[in-house]
């Protein structure tokens, strides 16, 4: 797995603090507020892949504290979606966000995938791995629509 200076990454989902990612998602952000404790943990049992940052002591094997986290659903075959990536204030600025999304989608059985992500602030992040506004064959349907077709 990655490090980045004083933090390790690690793709193993029973290390993933689950009151922090809850904490940061119901309070912090913007795109996750909705969402009750119980929607936020049927999310963690059915992601494909989570990625947990952790504060590493100098010199110590990662036993510290969580500070980032990012989580991804996938077909597991060719197609994968990056979802509530995340790193903790008084955490950022040190490239942790950089190497969640690095680990996530460069690092072990999705680095081949087509990767989909929705985000409102966090574009440059992004597009340093290649993701860009969608071409003409990309269709999406919001959650707020509802179509009454006339099945036959």
């Amino acid at each position: 797995m990655r490090t980045v200076a004083g933090y390790e990454l690690d793709d193993d989902p029973t290390r993933i603090d689950r009151e922090v990612v809850w904490r940061f998602l119901s309070t912090d952000a913007y795109w996750g507020r909705w969402r009750g404790r119980d929607a936020v943990e049927q999310q963690l049992d059915g992601a494909w892949r989570v990625v947990g940052a952790y504060a590493t002591p100098a010199g110590a094997a990662a036993t510290g504290a969580m500070v980032g986290f990012a989580r991804a659903l996938s077909d597991g075959v060719a197609l994968a979606y990056l979802a509530d990536v995340f790193v903790l204030p008084d955490h950022r600025g040190h490239g942790i966000g950089t190497a969640l999304v690095a680990a996530m989608i460069e690092d072990g059985r999705g680095a081949g995938f087509r990767w989909m992500l929705h985000t409102n602030d966090a574009h440059a992040l992004y597009g340093k791995f290649g993701f860009a506004v969608p071409d003409a064959t990309y269709l999406e349907r919001s959650a707020a629509q509802r179509a009454d077709v006339e099945l036959s």
